[in-house]
């Protein structure tokens, strides 16, 4: 029987945009599946040493929240650090793991994890600032591995 593969874009660079990719990676490699997540655009920033991640509650009205805030109040300083806050304290206390555990869950279960270097060159990204064990790799590198996994997803 051969090993089942995933693959993920990853696009998103925000603190509840960085879950999604993590967390199926991780479960897909701890049920044996070969896989891949590929970082592009502002999901490069989840690869960074120094995760500085943030909620926009802008333009995500799904957000559930303790009391509706309406949209015009969430245009307001302050309101993305009040939001992450509360996001972070509403993870910690559900006992949910951290980016950078997930993460490092995903490292350890040798998940491939792909950088876009076109991105990375096109922001000016320096290449010291991400983790150590990813690669660097263009679009061609994703669909090598995409072109044959059983599951691709777009995050």
């Amino acid at each position: 029987m051969t090993e089942k593969k995933l693959a993920i874009i990853a696009t998103k660079g925000t603190l509840d945009w960085a879950y999604p990719p993590f967390i199926l990676a991780s479960t897909a490699a701890a049920l044996g599946y070969e896989t891949e997540i590929f970082f592009t655009f502002y999901g490069l920033q989840l690869l960074k040493k120094d995760l500085t991640l943030q909620v926009s509650p802008l333009g995500n009205p799904g957000m559930p929240m303790p009391m509706p805030v309406p949209i015009l109040l969430q245009a307001l300083p302050g309101m993305q650090s009040m939001m992450t806050m509360m996001m972070k304290q509403k993870m910690k206390s559900k006992g949910v793991a951290s980016v950078e555990e997930l993460r490092e869950l995903c490292v350890e279960a040798e998940v491939r994890l792909v950088a876009c270097q076109m991105t990375v060159d096109l922001f000016e990204f320096d290449t010291k600032d991400f983790i150590d064990g990813i690669e660097f790799g263009g679009a061609a590198t994703f669909f090598e591995f995409a072109g044959e996994s059983d599951i691709c997803m777009y995050i």
